[in-house]
């Protein structure tokens, strides 16, 4: 199995994409936290192949409301991938260079050999 996922921005800003594969003990754990990831930082109805993955993040941010609703479905439709998955938002008050206030995620993953990781993803 196989996905692709973004790096953060370096120095120069500049990101890459970097191919995230099945580990050579067969387990998938990474490609889905990867795929997961990405779910998060799309908006909803933007993947041409999945139109129930994303979050309203535009809608959220015109009408201020948080899009935990649609977080929560997220986790609920990759919960079947991990051992324990949760999606946590942060408290954040730091804008950004929009001046927008954005929700970060805190996501924790076990995978069922026991692997646990925990990231931050800012929508």
């Amino acid at each position: 199995m196989r996905t692709y996922g973004r790096t953060p921005p370096d120095e120069n800003g500049n990101r890459q994409w970097i191919v995230v594969q099945t580990d050579a003990n067969g387990q998938n754990g990474y490609v889905w936290l990867t795929t997961l990831t990405q779910v998060l930082q799309l908006n909803l109805g933007e993947s041409p192949f999945y139109a129930s993955y994303g979050i309203p993040a535009v809608q959220s941010v015109l009408s201020q409301l948080y899009p935990d609703l649609y977080v929560q479905i997220t986790q609920q439709q990759f919960a079947k991938y991990f051992a324990s998955l949760s999606i946590i938002r942060m408290q954040t008050t730091t804008p950004d260079a929009n001046g927008q206030i954005n929700p970060i995620y805190q996501v924790n993953v076990t995978f069922f050999d026991g692997t646990t990781v925990q990231t931050q993803v800012a929508t």
